[in-house]
């Protein structure tokens, strides 16, 4: 299918062109056609699929037909509600590309910042209104949103709005909007609170789903190293050093071990800043546009927070803990390797996490290179004997895999 078999207008059509985009994705050509027919929907999708152009495009293509050339006052006719800055803005920057041939205008708000500015611009009237939930419920709660005409409510990134603690700000902002609403809700995961929230909020909603990735990309190089979990912080500052290593995207399984990490850097002299959670908004995007501008050499970031993540030429991904969920192992090492350019991508893995290995390289199908020659393999064993760790089960201890859990329902269910 090609972007021109769409029913979208000429606007946007253009615009699209402009961008290069000829054929949707998969959750671009499952979803914009239902959000076309006014459907409420359901979409499972990780980052990086298109998903956010699977909502904006169809969302500009009514509000286009409902405002045309109206010179009446403009009040907010779609709402997109996001957990974090960095994907506010970028959410915002996309619904004004897509929009510049039409007379649409977009606002993005989110806390950390005067509130002065966006209640200007709220003042003045705005069709769409891109939003954290935090700064969204003060600003109405101060009566500047006027939430009455809204068409179209999209609930992105569900699951890590959970994560962050903002549900019970969800179903707040949910309340405030008209019955009669569109809602859309995009999710990578489908735990059952989502779920509940899904049920509650949304009418007969189409439910789309994109097949987990299961592919690298060829122009990656994967490289694995068997080492042993207390030595971990030590390969990683090696490599670094050695190798001369800098622009450097490291994964982190939690948030302590994230900032853990960037101590243990920073005592030998190796600027890193880490990115997750329980920072602030603009904490977020300070160590973000440092790390863009190269002023910080390495990103220390867990998968939630890597979510707003989006730089293109990134030459270095290195898994310091390896995902419990094969899938996110190839949407990491999808951050370099962008846009033509080359990669590397370097996974650590410690004798607890050998099944999660194994569970990757059943999905992946490719044959990662091991480096062998480091200071800091297992103390026994080895990883091609076959030996097993002792806590390999995948069902307990703080490592505990939805996948293993919930594999039985998911071949009946989507979610």
């Amino acid at each position: 299918m090609l972007f021109e078999d769409l029913s979208l207008s000429k606007s946007i059509q253009k615009a699209v062109f402009e961008e290069g985009y000829l054929n949707p994705t998969p959750i671009q050509e499952k979803s914009i056609p239902v959000v076309l027919e006014g459907r409420d929907l359901i979409g499972c999708a990780q980052t990086g699929t298109g998903k956010t152009a699977a909502f904006a495009i169809p969302i500009i293509h009514q509000l286009h037909r409902i405002v045309g050339s109206s010179k009446k006052a403009k009040v907010i006719r779609a709402l997109v509600v996001t957990p974090t800055r960095e994907l506010a803005v970028q959410i915002g920057q996309s619904f004004d590309t897509y929009a510049k041939y039409t007379n649409l205008t977009q606002l993005t708000i989110f806390g950390g910042v005067s509130q002065n500015p966006q209640v200007d611009a709220l003042k003045n009237g705005v069709d769409i209104l891109v939003a954290t939930p935090g700064r969204l419920l003060d600003l109405h709660k101060q009566g500047f949103l006027d939430l009455n005409h809204l068409h179209t409510l999209v609930l992105d990134e569900a699951d890590q709005m959970l994560d962050m603690g903002f549900i019970n700000d969800v179903k707040k902002i949910v309340k405030l909007t008209p019955k009669n609403r569109q809602t859309l809700l995009f999710s990578a995961t489908m735990p059952i609170a989502i779920r509940e929230l899904a049920e509650m909020f949304l009418q007969d909603p189409e439910k789309v789903e994109v097949s987990p990735v299961s592919s690298t990309a060829e122009n990656v190089e994967q490289r694995i190293y068997f080492v042993d979990k207390t030595e971990k912080r030590n390969l990683l500052y090696t490599l670094i050093k050695e190798q001369n290593l800098s622009n450097v995207l490291v994964f982190s399984r939690t948030k302590h071990g994230a900032d853990n990490v960037v101590k243990a850097l920073r005592k030998k002299d190796i600027p890193a800043e880490a990115i997750h959670g329980d920072k602030s908004q603009n904490a977020r995007q300070r160590v973000l546009d440092a790390f863009k501008n190269k002023e910080v050499g390495v990103l220390v970031a867990t998968d939630i927070a890597a979510r707003g993540i989006d730089i293109e030429q990134l030459p270095y991904v290195i898994n310091f803990d390896l995902p419990n969920i094969p899938e996110t192992y190839v949407h990491r090492i999808g951050r370099t390797g962008r846009a033509g350019n080359g990669g590397i991508a370097i996974s650590f893995c410690g004798k607890d996490e050998l099944p999660y290995w194994k569970d990757i390289q059943k999905l992946i199908k490719v044959d990662v290179k091991t480096i062998a020659d480091h200071p800091y393999q297992w103390h026994s064993g080895s990883p091609e004997a076959g030996e097993k760790p002792k806590n390999s089960n995948r069902s307990g201890g703080a490592h505990k895999s939805r996948k293993s859990n919930s594999s039985k329902k998911n071949k009946k269910r989507w979610y």
